[in-house]
């Protein structure tokens, strides 16, 4: 359990209250999270053993090789108890949502279309509404929470459901609504969702967790008009622009067929980049199928890019030269996909796999060493969205976006390089606190901002209408 106090002083002495509650948790002017082996993230990747960071109101004030408590003397005090203290994870890519499906079509599946078509298609048709949405989001937020991610990105539909969600438990989203060439759930009329994503821009562009995006779903389902009518809207409201690009190894015929005249056999990055669509506010998922002329391309642009190893893999769409790209200098951070495609959502587990992944396809054991894997799952992230200036390190004026992962269990142990720990011996259930914008919104295995007994009745109203409806379905083994 971590020692979280409240410290006030009285007629010069120090009057320490025990631990509380999150729900009571005593609101102070600053927060100091002490006695914690501090990883910055910085440009130096600077690390204190027995650090101090001050966190005064949303932001980092001070990062602090020792805590001079006595200069604080109203603080809200968390001892980290000898745990890793460090910047919250960034997911780059996800379907929230989808995890009301996650664990079905598992088995007795041809391939990926198979799955699609006979599984995934019909359930969206039949099942998608506001609510699913925005339970769906909820319960894949309060993982999110307890892994110790505290940004995620996002691309489905209603999306303005999967803000609520997403802001209810606490997080930092980064949520694009969907732009697709055929009727959805909230767009009857083909690409309808430029319309709704506008609305959703309206209505949450300003708010302090929230930052809206355009999501034009991939170059072969979105017209090259479309493409950049979408890029438009987003540059009118300076915007992130989200999309899934180069996922399969026939994408590019796909678009020829799709739409004639447009890729004339070139690449997709470089289809796109000719009709003037990519950019630095673009984030791609994905990116298996390029090359060495595609990763300068993106570069250039500045385009950042989710790598998602786990579910390439899990639907067998090949293994993306991810090493390459990023020694190639392009913004890359790590992104789990929807619950369906890699069923996890925690980033830890994604570094793992980033690396064991790129090893076995190069044959060469330095692929992505442990800080390279902490990197990405933290600051290169944010750099792929363009929020380093915001998250991803633990720098004065940063926002307090920051985790406390225990080293006491016996899977911890020995800590002799904590991003070696990290990337290959946590689990997310080490994450015993999660902070975004200086609020815990986890701490101990709870979130802390949702009544879980009134989630969890939701949650089985919705899991219960999806069983029913799943066993209607084509049979598997």
């Amino acid at each position: 359990m971590l020692n979280y106090t409240r410290k006030l002083l009285f007629g010069g002495g120090l009057f320490v209250l025990g631990a509380c509650t999150p729900a009571e948790q005593f609101k102070s002017e600053y927060t100091l999270i002490t006695n914690g082996q501090v990883l910055t993230m910085n440009q130096n990747f600077d690390i204190m053993e027995d650090g101090c960071v001050v966190v005064r109101g949303a932001k980092i004030e001070s990062v602090f090789k020792t805590c001079d408590g006595a200069a604080y003397p109203n603080a809200q005090i968390i001892d980290a108890e000898g745990g890793i203290v460090m910047p919250g994870m960034i997911n780059l890519h996800n379907h929230l949502s989808m995890v009301a499906f996650r664990g079905l079509a598992e088995s007795g599946v041809v391939d990926v279309h198979d799955r699609l078509y006979n599984y995934f298609f019909p359930l969206e048709k039949q099942l998608l509404n506001r609510n699913l949405i925005r339970v769906s989001a909820r319960h894949a937020a309060i993982e999110m929470a307890l892994g110790g991610v505290t940004t995620t990105t996002d691309m489905y539909y209603h999306e303005d459901e999967v803000a609520k969600s997403v802001k209810e438990v606490g997080l930092r989203g980064v949520l694009g609504e969907t732009v697709i060439g055929f009727p959805v759930v909230d767009a009857p009329k083909i690409y309808g969702g430029l319309e709704y994503a506008r609305g959703f821009i309206e209505s949450w562009k300003d708010d302090e967790l929230i930052t809206p995006a355009v999501a034009p779903h991939a170059p072969y389902s979105v017209s090259p008009e479309m493409l950049l009518k979408s890029k438009a809207l987003a540059d009118e409201y300076n915007v992130p622009l989200i999309l899934h690009m180069a996922e399969m190894v026939s994408e590019k015929d796909t678009i020829s067929a799709n739409f004639p005249n447009t890729t004339q056999n070139k690449s997709v990055v470089k289809y796109l980049d000719d009709i003037g669509f990519l950019g630095a506010n673009v984030l791609a998922a994905h990116v298996i199928y390029i090359d060495d002329a595609d990763m300068e391309i993106l570069k250039a642009r500045g385009v950042g890019v989710s790598h998602n190893p786990k579910a390439n893999t899990k639907d067998s769409s090949g293994m993306a030269p991810a090493w390459a790209a990023r020694a190639a200098g392009v913004d890359m951070g790590l992104g789990t996909d929807g619950p369906m495609s890699s069923n996890q959502l925690d980033i830890l587990n994604v570094m793992n796999y980033a690396a064991r992944v790129a090893r076995i396809e190069s044959g060469e054991v330095s692929r992505f060493e442990p800080r390279e894997l902490v990197q990405m799952a933290t600051i290169g992230g944010a750099q792929a969205l363009d929020m380093a200036d915001k998250i991803g390190s633990l720098k004065p004026g940063k926002l307090a976006d920051i985790i406390i992962i225990e080293t006491g269990s016996p899977n911890m142990q020995p800590n002799y390089n904590p991003y070696a720990t990290l990337a290959f011996a946590a689990y997310p259930s080490n994450v015993i606190l999660t902070m975004v914008n200086g609020d815990i919104v986890a701490r101990d295995g709870k979130a802390v901002n949702i009544d879980m007994a009134i989630h969890q009745a939701e949650w089985d109203k919705v899991t219960d209408e999806v069983a029913a409806f799943a066993k209607t379905l084509k049979p598997t083994n």
